[in-house]
């Protein structure tokens, strides 16, 4: 992603007939409580993967390419997607959209809210021409699997991020892990993002610099979705993301730290 790719309602009105827009909320809050105009509603679990050994992992290429192919977006259109929960689920849209190969990606800053408190919704819903959409390789992937894990534990120059809350880290986290809690990074009153000065000042207090390794993970790749979507908007180009994270870990019988 790119340092643009966190944007303002104000940014995304001037733009509207220019870009698709997806709302990744429930059927019936798109529905029942109005969305912005033009948005095509793609809900959280239909972008996640049903399959019982691999829940809540990417969906697969077959089916995001129909998910998308459906609603009407195309391989070069430019997309911002927009939740009301701080856009901690529309990133994860975003970042499956990144792994499948596709560019100019957006998250609303301030979710729903920033929208609907200076801007018309409607309850209206497009009737999207379907388009034949197609998975293209991700150029440099930041996915990683456990073989990296594994040695990242070991390298120096890496800084394992666990963006769980801290409680849920002191149960148990990857050894010499440190905990970045995704909330930490929003501002209560905005809903959005703080400022960039704010955001270094949170994530270099932690040792997360942009000259190091940074590699993430939280349960099953929601939460580290928002925090890759925070360090591409500041910057940071070392960024790996372990998608089947400490479920995949534990399933494995891999080490936890506590405490």
């Amino acid at each position: 992603m790119h340092e643009n790719v966190v944007v303002s309602a104000d940014w995304l009105a001037e733009r509207l007939d220019e870009v698709r827009v997806v709302d990744v909320r429930d059927g019936w809050e798109y529905e029942g409580i109005g969305h912005l105009p033009g948005a095509v509603n793609v809900p959280f679990d239909r972008f996640r993967s049903a399959d019982a050994d691999d829940a809540g992992m990417l969906p697969g290429a077959e089916t995001w390419a129909d998910l998308l192919g459906g609603v009407g977006i195309g391989n070069d259109d430019t997309v911002v997607a927009y939740d009301d929960m701080h856009g901690v689920f529309a990133a994860r849209f975003l970042v499956t959209a990144e792994l499948y190969g596709h560019e100019n990606l957006h998250l609303l800053d301030g979710d729903f809210s920033s929208w609907q408190s200076e801007h018309e919704t409607t309850t209206d819903a497009p009737d999207p021409e379907p388009t034949e959409y197609r998975v293209r390789d991700s150029e440099d992937s930041p996915l990683v699997g456990r073989t990296e894990i594994e040695a990242a534990i070991d390298d120096s120059d890496a800084v394992l991020v666990d963006t769980r809350t801290p409680e849920e880290f002191a149960d148990g986290h990857l050894p010499g892990a440190i905990n970045v809690d995704w909330l930490d990074l929003v501002d209560d009153e905005t809903r959005g993002l703080k400022s960039r000065d704010e955001l270094r000042s949170v994530l270099e207090a932690s040792g997360v610099t942009p000259d190091r390794r940074i590699v993430l993970y939280c349960n099953t790749a929601r939460r580290i979705s928002h925090t890759y979507v925070v360090l591409s908007h500041l910057g940071y180009d070392d960024i790996e993301f372990y998608e089947g994270s400490l479920t995949e870990w534990m399933e494995a019988d891999g080490e936890l730290e506590t405490g």
